[in-house]
């Protein structure tokens, strides 16, 4: 796998998470307390670099047999998940992902929250909901930077992606000073669950034996494959497809991170 391709996978899958973490700050600042939200974000940053800094040499201790097996699994836990996701919505089985729908529910929600202050922290509902989407989106980075790094022996190529990723919607974020609805996040999941399930089962085999003909070029086979069968499902589904169901509902912000 070449450095530009391990750049492109991380970069990608990272910047669906970070939208959807970016929601959630800036629903919790604007309907609350931004210097409350901002030290949500703050706190879940730095929980977050403790999870990563004792992930990050016990992951790369691993055997590389047991390690290219341990990335494979998760990469299938993570992939699967999103492509099922992915062709159900695109089927017309599951409501599209609408992020500026979950920011006004967001918005809405917080809004009716009432206000308690604890210690220096003016309010709250406003630290919590902030932590809570940097923590939950953070982890989902972070496993993907570092399984992909750790495979590939390049754990900063990994991190400067991820972390491009997250400067990019930040950036955007901040300029607009509103969700990115606009940004294809639908079609970029059924991408990245296709580009995680290839990947997956191509290291989760390698861990267990296999020898790829051709090497990592059998990723240039493997990758398309997965995604006209993820085509060929849509497909197949669209033909019993039930009335197109509305926009994504009222959520809490743990389901809002597990889609």
């Amino acid at each position: 796998m070449s450095d530009t391709a391990l750049f492109a996978a991380v970069f990608l899958a990272c910047i669906v998470e970070a939208v959807e973490a970016l929601t959630i700050v800036l629903a919790a600042g604007t309907a609350r307390d931004w210097r409350s939200a901002l030290a949500g974000v703050l706190a879940g940053l730095v929980t977050l670099a403790v999870i990563i800094a004792a992930l990050g040499p016990a992951i790369s201790s691993i055997p590389m047999g047991g390690l290219r097996l341990f990335v494979g699994g998760v990469l299938l836990v993570f992939g699967l998940q999103w492509l099922r996701k992915a062709i159900l919505r695109a089927s017309g089985h599951k409501a599209l992902h609408d992020e500026a729908q979950i920011y006004q529910t967001e918005l809405a929600m917080a809004e009716r929250a009432t206000t308690v202050r604890r210690g220096s922290v003016a309010d709250w509902y406003a630290f919590t909901l902030s932590f809570k989407g940097v923590v939950l989106e953070g982890l989902e980075v972070a496993f993907i930077a570092l399984t992909f790094g750790s495979n590939q022996h390049n754990i900063p190529l990994a991190a400067i992606a991820a972390a491009s990723a997250v400067v990019l919607v930040t950036a955007l974020g901040l300029a607009l000073k509103a969700p990115l609805a606009g940004v294809p996040e639908n079609s970029m999941k059924f991408v990245v669950g296709i580009m995680l399930t290839s990947f997956g089962i191509f290291w989760g085999a390698e861990g267990a034996g296999v020898v790829w003909p051709g090497s990592d070029a059998a990723l240039l086979v493997l990758i398309p494959a997965t995604g006209l069968y993820a085509l060929a499902l849509v497909s197949l589904f669209r033909r019993h497809a039930p009335v197109r169901v509305a926009p994504v509902p009222a959520r809490t912000v743990e389901e809002v991170s597990a889609s």
